[in-house]
């Protein structure tokens, strides 16, 4: 059996094949342009192959409920050209077989999630933050994804504004110094005007940064209450975990319990940024299943 994965970024976009064991058979990345010659690249490649079902985990805003009439669209993404994109349409007019669409962090936390499951470490429930050219976060309750209405947008949560911090206005077009407009990569050029490459750990802005960060592990901490918060994506790095715990220790003050920190405060386990392709094979298995 063969299945298929989209993981749809606004930067690039990673096509793959997998057997029914999750293991990458064959995979195609491309940059995102427009909608329709990135899609229809999408549908060049899988063409190739007979999958028989398709996970699709998408950047947003999308449209996740199945009784609204915008099901499958990637809705009001600030990424010029996709407002308004009709994803999931345009797949199915080409491949009549099952899909699972989701969120791309969703589709992370669930292949982070499926990977904790097959090396027997008992997780529940765990939340998985992507910090690179955006920030954004999906959490996964008893197995189930979290949000009715929608998606989880924890990347626009509010902080706390670091003392050293309180000039910069943040970059986020819709709130300003939100997380994503405090931490995402391209802060590092508004901030200091070179990318975060060429930022040494030893800068303050790591600090800063780390400040932030471990403010958003405190949010899905007393929230969520997972057993576990994945950090991914571009900026995060071993050593700035180090700092975002220390950090997160302070904050916390020991009000609830919570794992060892550099357990329960990790990168991810799946290699090569590859946790969404794991968990886009498994929900297009699951999605084939029911």
């Amino acid at each position: 059996m063969l299945v298929g994965s989209i993981e749809a970024g606004g930067t690039k976009f990673v096509c793959a094949v997998g057997d029914e064991d999750y293991r990458i058979k064959d995979s195609i990345h491309f940059p995102t342009t427009t909608p329709e010659e990135t899609l229809q690249k999408a549908i060049d490649y899988f063409k190739k192959f007979d999958i028989e079902a398709l996970g699709i985990a998408s950047f947003g805003p999308i449209e996740l409920r199945k009784n609204s009439p915008k099901y499958g669209y990637i809705t009001s993404t600030p990424k010029p050209g996709w407002k308004d994109t009709d994803f999931i349409g345009k797949m199915k007019e080409n491949f009549d077989i099952p899909m699972f669409w989701t969120t791309d962090v969703n589709g992370s936390a669930y292949g982070e999630y499926v990977m904790s499951t097959l090396s027997n470490e008992k997780i529940d429930s765990l939340v998985y933050y992507t910090i690179g050219t955006g920030v954004g976060a999906g959490a996964i309750s008893d197995g189930k994804f979290i949000g009715n209405m929608g998606h989880p947008e924890m990347g626009h949560t509010f902080l706390k504004r670091h003392p050293d911090d309180l000039d910069f206005k943040g970059i986020c077009p819709f709130h300003g110094d939100c997380l994503e407009g405090l931490v995402a990569g391209p802060t590092f050029d508004a901030r200091l005007g070179k990318p975060g490459k060429d930022v040494p750990l030893t800068d303050h802005v790591w600090d800063i940064m780390a400040y932030y960060v471990a403010q958003a592990a405190l949010q899905a901490t007393l929230i969520l209450r997972p057993d576990k918060i994945v950090f991914g994506g571009g900026v995060v790095s071993e050593q700035f975990l180090v700092k975002v715990r220390a950090q997160f220790k302070e904050l916390l003050n020991e009000y609830v319990v919570v794992p060892e920190l550099d357990k329960y405060i990790t990168m991810p386990e799946v290699k090569n940024n590859s946790s969404a392709t794991l968990g886009d094979f498994a929900l297009a298995t699951r999605e084939l299943q029911e």
